[in-house]
């Protein structure tokens, strides 16, 4: 059964999930919002808070938010999570803003 603890609604979106690969390559589920991302910093809201990814030539190189999938590429230094409520308020990601 999927575990959505507050998101969007979306079912599909399921557990969060991270696999890495080497430091290079990272599949993440259970993806709700795209915060922010350059080559230095990528800010993914899941179900579980923020996740901030660290590293040098960060790149997403597949993204999927009716699944809640995301593949990140490049070299990974740090990983680190956050509560949901320490980012702008709700509604305020990166894409609602490019597109909205």
């Amino acid at each position: 059964m999927d575990n959505i603890s507050g998101t969007s609604g979306n079912a599909n979106i399921g557990k969060h999930r991270l696999s890495m690969d080497q430091r290079r390559e990272c599949k993440i589920t259970g993806v709700v919002e795209v915060h922010s991302f350059d080559e230095n910093t990528i800010l993914l809201e899941t179900v579980d808070g923020v996740l901030t990814i660290k590293g040098s030539g960060l790149h997403v190189s597949r993204l999927s938010l009716d699944k809640g999938e995301a593949d990140v590429s490049g070299k990974v230094n740090s990983l680190s999570y956050s509560e949901r409520g320490s980012l702008a308020k709700k509604g305020e990601g990166l894409l609602t803003r490019l597109f909205g």
